[in-house]
Protein backbone atom coordinates (compact mmCIF):
# COMPACT_ATOMS: atom_id res chain seq x y z
CA UNK A 1 0.00 0.00 0.00
CA UNK A 2 1.15 3.39 -0.26
CA UNK A 3 2.41 6.07 1.79
CA UNK A 4 -0.38 8.55 3.78
CA UNK A 5 -0.30 11.94 2.70
CA UNK A 6 -2.21 14.72 4.35
CA UNK A 7 -2.35 17.49 2.58
CA UNK A 8 -3.70 21.08 4.07
CA UNK A 9 -6.48 23.27 1.62
CA UNK A 10 -6.12 20.18 -0.16
CA UNK A 11 -9.51 20.64 -2.12
CA UNK A 12 -8.45 23.80 -4.22
CA UNK A 13 -5.93 25.33 -6.55
CA UNK A 14 -2.65 24.54 -5.98
CA UNK A 15 -3.45 22.20 -3.04
CA UNK A 16 -5.65 20.59 -4.92
CA UNK A 17 -3.09 19.68 -7.74
CA UNK A 18 -0.88 18.33 -5.18
CA UNK A 19 -3.58 16.13 -3.45
CA UNK A 20 -4.80 14.71 -7.22
CA UNK A 21 -1.05 14.22 -8.41
CA UNK A 22 0.04 12.78 -4.85
CA UNK A 23 -3.00 10.11 -5.31
CA UNK A 24 -2.57 9.32 -9.02
CA UNK A 25 1.65 8.14 -7.85
CA UNK A 26 -0.22 5.91 -5.12
CA UNK A 27 -0.49 7.80 -2.13
CA UNK A 28 -2.94 7.91 -0.07
CA UNK A 29 -4.34 10.95 0.27
CA UNK A 30 -6.10 12.80 3.21
CA UNK A 31 -7.06 16.46 2.04
CA UNK A 32 -8.07 18.68 4.56
CA UNK A 33 -10.04 21.90 3.79
CA UNK A 34 -11.86 24.36 6.13
CA UNK A 35 -14.68 26.99 4.52
CA UNK A 36 -16.01 25.81 0.78
CA UNK A 37 -18.04 22.26 1.40
CA UNK A 38 -19.56 22.38 -2.35
CA UNK A 39 -15.82 22.53 -4.00
CA UNK A 40 -14.35 19.92 -1.20
CA UNK A 41 -17.37 17.17 -2.15
CA UNK A 42 -16.80 18.00 -6.21
CA UNK A 43 -12.85 17.39 -5.27
CA UNK A 44 -14.13 14.36 -3.97
CA UNK A 45 -16.29 13.01 -6.49
CA UNK A 46 -13.68 14.10 -9.31
CA UNK A 47 -10.90 12.59 -7.65
CA UNK A 48 -11.91 10.07 -5.33
CA UNK A 49 -9.12 12.00 -2.79
CA UNK A 50 -10.29 11.52 1.07
CA UNK A 51 -11.28 14.79 2.50
CA UNK A 52 -11.38 16.13 6.03
CA UNK A 53 -12.53 19.14 7.37
CA UNK A 54 -11.43 21.34 10.23
CA UNK A 55 -9.58 24.65 11.18
CA UNK A 56 -5.69 24.22 10.52
CA UNK A 57 -5.58 27.28 12.91
CA UNK A 58 -6.78 25.63 15.52
CA UNK A 59 -4.45 23.14 16.94
CA UNK A 60 -6.76 21.05 19.01
CA UNK A 61 -8.93 20.59 15.39
CA UNK A 62 -5.72 19.67 14.18
CA UNK A 63 -4.90 16.48 17.04
CA UNK A 64 -8.65 15.36 16.46
CA UNK A 65 -8.20 15.45 12.99
CA UNK A 66 -5.03 14.00 11.96
CA UNK A 67 -6.15 11.29 14.65
CA UNK A 68 -9.20 10.83 12.64
CA UNK A 69 -7.24 10.11 9.86
CA UNK A 70 -4.94 7.97 11.28
CA UNK A 71 -8.08 5.57 11.95
CA UNK A 72 -9.54 5.78 9.10
CA UNK A 73 -6.11 5.36 6.86
CA UNK A 74 -3.09 5.08 8.95
CA UNK A 75 -0.33 7.41 10.50
CA UNK A 76 0.61 10.00 8.56
CA UNK A 77 3.79 9.72 6.59
CA UNK A 78 3.65 12.74 3.89
CA UNK A 79 2.64 16.25 5.37
CA UNK A 80 2.23 19.08 2.83
CA UNK A 81 1.29 22.27 4.60
CA UNK A 82 -0.68 24.23 1.83
CA UNK A 83 -3.37 25.77 3.58
CA UNK A 84 -3.39 29.98 3.46
CA UNK A 85 -5.65 33.15 3.37
CA UNK A 86 -5.33 36.67 2.65
CA UNK A 87 -6.47 39.64 4.71
CA UNK A 88 -4.21 42.48 2.45
CA UNK A 89 -4.12 46.04 3.69
CA UNK A 90 -1.33 48.19 3.93
CA UNK A 91 0.25 48.23 7.76
CA UNK A 92 -1.01 51.78 8.42
CA UNK A 93 -5.19 50.35 7.30
CA UNK A 94 -4.40 47.01 8.51
CA UNK A 95 -6.37 45.66 11.58
CA UNK A 96 -5.14 43.45 14.58
CA UNK A 97 -7.53 40.67 13.65
CA UNK A 98 -6.01 40.72 9.92
CA UNK A 99 -2.33 40.12 10.98
CA UNK A 100 -3.32 37.45 13.14
CA UNK A 101 -5.89 35.46 11.30
CA UNK A 102 -3.19 35.39 8.42
CA UNK A 103 -0.01 34.27 10.93
CA UNK A 104 -2.53 31.80 13.09
CA UNK A 105 -3.17 30.38 9.15
CA UNK A 106 -0.73 30.27 7.03
CA UNK A 107 2.31 29.78 9.67
CA UNK A 108 0.66 28.61 13.16
CA UNK A 109 -1.13 25.90 11.03
CA UNK A 110 2.73 24.59 10.04
CA UNK A 111 3.42 24.02 13.41
CA UNK A 112 -0.16 22.63 14.48
CA UNK A 113 0.05 20.03 11.62
CA UNK A 114 3.70 19.11 12.22
CA UNK A 115 3.76 18.66 16.30
CA UNK A 116 0.44 16.47 15.67
CA UNK A 117 2.29 14.34 13.71
CA UNK A 118 5.70 14.27 14.35
CA UNK A 119 5.91 12.06 17.17
CA UNK A 120 4.70 8.95 14.32
CA UNK A 121 7.20 10.11 12.12
CA UNK A 122 9.86 10.12 14.93
CA UNK A 123 9.31 6.34 15.69
CA UNK A 124 9.06 4.97 12.60
CA UNK A 125 12.07 6.89 11.25
CA UNK A 126 10.70 7.95 8.00
CA UNK A 127 8.91 11.26 7.22
CA UNK A 128 8.34 13.91 4.39
CA UNK A 129 7.33 17.62 5.21
CA UNK A 130 6.52 20.54 2.89
CA UNK A 131 6.06 23.75 3.63
CA UNK A 132 4.41 25.66 0.99
CA UNK A 133 5.87 29.34 1.02
CA UNK A 134 5.80 31.98 -1.38
CA UNK A 135 7.66 34.39 -3.63
CA UNK A 136 6.18 37.11 -1.06
CA UNK A 137 7.98 35.50 1.67
CA UNK A 138 10.99 36.11 -0.13
CA UNK A 139 11.02 39.45 -2.15
CA UNK A 140 8.35 40.90 0.10
CA UNK A 141 4.69 42.69 -1.21
CA UNK A 142 2.86 45.78 -1.01
CA UNK A 143 0.34 45.93 1.12
CA UNK A 144 0.71 42.15 2.65
CA UNK A 145 3.05 42.67 5.07
CA UNK A 146 1.12 39.91 7.53
CA UNK A 147 1.40 37.39 4.30
CA UNK A 148 5.32 38.11 3.60
CA UNK A 149 6.03 37.62 7.78
CA UNK A 150 3.90 34.47 7.86
CA UNK A 151 4.86 33.05 4.30
CA UNK A 152 9.23 34.12 5.36
CA UNK A 153 8.37 32.48 8.92
CA UNK A 154 7.76 29.02 6.92
CA UNK A 155 11.29 29.51 5.30
CA UNK A 156 12.88 29.39 8.74
CA UNK A 157 10.25 26.94 10.16
CA UNK A 158 11.61 25.03 7.46
CA UNK A 159 15.27 24.83 8.20
CA UNK A 160 15.13 24.69 11.73
CA UNK A 161 12.43 21.30 12.06
CA UNK A 162 14.71 19.52 8.99
CA UNK A 163 17.79 20.40 11.25
CA UNK A 164 15.83 18.06 14.00
CA UNK A 165 14.89 15.68 11.97
CA UNK A 166 17.48 15.47 9.62
CA UNK A 167 18.97 11.92 11.87
CA UNK A 168 15.63 10.41 11.97
CA UNK A 169 14.47 10.26 8.28
CA UNK A 170 12.76 12.89 8.23
CA UNK A 171 12.80 15.65 5.74
CA UNK A 172 11.69 19.20 5.87
CA UNK A 173 11.69 21.13 3.12
CA UNK A 174 9.89 24.04 1.61
CA UNK A 175 8.11 25.33 -1.74
CA UNK A 176 8.10 28.78 -2.97
CA UNK A 177 5.55 29.54 -5.74
CA UNK A 178 5.90 32.69 -7.52
CA UNK A 179 2.24 33.81 -9.51
CA UNK A 180 0.10 30.61 -9.65
CA UNK A 181 -2.92 30.79 -11.99
CA UNK A 182 -5.33 30.77 -9.42
CA UNK A 183 -8.51 31.71 -7.82
CA UNK A 184 -6.75 34.40 -5.64
CA UNK A 185 -4.56 35.27 -8.65
CA UNK A 186 -7.45 35.59 -10.80
CA UNK A 187 -9.21 37.86 -8.89
CA UNK A 188 -6.49 40.76 -9.45
CA UNK A 189 -7.63 43.49 -11.72
CA UNK A 190 -6.90 42.69 -15.48
CA UNK A 191 -4.03 45.54 -15.51
CA UNK A 192 -2.45 44.23 -12.44
CA UNK A 193 -2.44 40.48 -13.83
CA UNK A 194 -0.44 42.11 -17.23
CA UNK A 195 2.24 44.04 -15.62
CA UNK A 196 2.81 40.67 -12.78
CA UNK A 197 3.16 38.70 -16.40
CA UNK A 198 5.48 41.30 -17.92
CA UNK A 199 7.77 40.57 -14.79
CA UNK A 200 7.83 36.84 -15.28
CA UNK A 201 11.03 35.72 -17.85
CA UNK A 202 9.28 32.74 -18.90
CA UNK A 203 6.01 34.77 -20.06
CA UNK A 204 3.50 33.16 -18.16
CA UNK A 205 2.08 32.69 -14.92
CA UNK A 206 2.89 29.53 -13.06
CA UNK A 207 0.20 26.20 -12.84
CA UNK A 208 -0.58 24.16 -10.14
CA UNK A 209 0.77 21.47 -11.58
CA UNK A 210 3.96 23.25 -11.28
CA UNK A 211 4.03 23.17 -7.34
CA UNK A 212 2.56 19.85 -7.52
CA UNK A 213 5.40 18.01 -9.37
CA UNK A 214 8.05 19.66 -7.31
CA UNK A 215 5.99 18.50 -4.18
CA UNK A 216 6.29 15.10 -5.63
CA UNK A 217 9.99 15.17 -5.96
CA UNK A 218 10.50 16.22 -2.22
CA UNK A 219 8.35 13.50 -1.23
CA UNK A 220 9.72 10.73 -2.94
CA UNK A 221 11.21 7.95 -0.62
CA UNK A 222 14.71 8.54 -2.96
CA UNK A 223 14.76 12.44 -1.82
CA UNK A 224 16.35 11.73 1.18
CA UNK A 225 19.43 13.54 0.99
CA UNK A 226 17.34 17.19 0.33
CA UNK A 227 16.12 18.55 3.62
CA UNK A 228 16.25 22.24 4.64
CA UNK A 229 16.09 23.50 1.19
CA UNK A 230 13.31 25.91 -0.26
CA UNK A 231 12.63 24.93 -4.25
CA UNK A 232 11.62 28.44 -5.77
CA UNK A 233 9.16 27.95 -8.75
CA UNK A 234 8.29 30.98 -10.25
CA UNK A 235 9.58 31.08 -13.71
CA UNK A 236 12.20 33.29 -12.57
CA UNK A 237 10.45 36.31 -11.41
CA UNK A 238 12.84 36.15 -8.14
CA UNK A 239 16.02 34.27 -8.53
CA UNK A 240 16.91 33.54 -4.91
Amino acid sequence: MGRVALVTGGTRGIGAAISGSLKKSGYRVAAVYHGNDEAAAAFKSETGVAVYKWDVADYEACKAGAAVVESDIGPVEVLVNNAGITRDATLHRMRADQWQMVLDTNLGSCFNMCNVVIEKMRQSKFGRIVNIGSINGQAGQYGQVNYAAAKSGIHGFTKALAQEGAKLGITVNAVAPGYVDTDMVRAVPENVLEKIVAGIPVGRLGRAEDIARTVLFLVADEADFITGSTLSVNGGQHMY
